[in-house]
């Protein structure tokens, strides 16, 4: 755009604005008070300005409507989601309930195994007791340098019947596995290998009785 303008001052308080189609009252809130004169010359390149679109009154009143409408879909399918979600969460639940309701049945129907847990950890305690005061002689009487004896098989026995998660299968193996190594140490007469190996023994037991819910059926834990 190329323009020239015109200004000089008046006792006015307001000034005018002239363009080559009208003329336009501008208030003047400066100091100095002036009537400004512009002048535009438009390249002929340029296209000529669009006026603005103006929304009726109707359109105004369609466009809210399409946005309450979009609204209260969104509404919709958040609430849809949420409820889902509340399905899937109580389905869960129930199933929990169901799985825990299963596991008591389980347990309270297994006496003869609790049975062969409770020796367990009988057998275990005298063996802690022998290997603290490193009497390894009675340790090796109870363990009978095995792990087939038939107090160990009973207790597998019970292991088998009442463990139903991967992780209580990891702590029956972590458990045989110690208490093996248990035997073979009370058996060389070593204590210092015997403590060790009957800490991982009787932390693998006491960690499969909680996952299992036996633990508060056991005496001596």
């Amino acid at each position: 755009f190329l323009s020239s303008t015109l200004s000089f001052s008046t006792s006015s308080s307001s000034s005018y604005l002239v363009t080559p189609t009208s003329l336009v009252y501008l208030p003047n809130h400066n100091s100095k008070r002036d009537f400004i004169l512009c002048q535009a010359i438009v390249a002929e390149s340029s296209p000529p300005c669009a006026p603005s679109p103006i929304l009726p009154r109707r359109g105004l009143l369609i466009t809210s409507l399409v946005f309450l409408l979009a609204g209260k879909r969104g509404y919709n399918a958040n609430t849809a989601i949420l409820e889902a979600d509340d399905d899937v969460l109580l389905e869960k639940v129930k199933r929990g309930k169901k799985k825990r309701l299963e596991r008591q049945g389980v347990i309270s129907s297994s006496n003869e195994e609790t049975g062969y847990l409770q020796d367990l950890v009988y057998k275990l305690s005298k063996v802690g007791q022998a290997i603290e005061n490193n009497d390894l002689s009675i340790a090796r009487k109870v363990l009978k340098g095995s792990p087939n004896t038939d107090w160990v098989h009973k207790a597998n026995v019970a292991f088998t019947k009442l463990t139903s998660s991967p992780e209580g299968k990891t702590e029956v193996d972590t458990f045989n596995s110690a208490l093996a190594s248990l035997i073979s140490s009370v058996t060389r007469n070593d204590v210092e290998f015997s403590k060790v190996d009957f800490v991982a023994s009787a932390g693998a037991f006491e960690k499969w009785t909680t996952l299992t819910g036996v633990v508060g059926l056991l005496k001596g834990l």
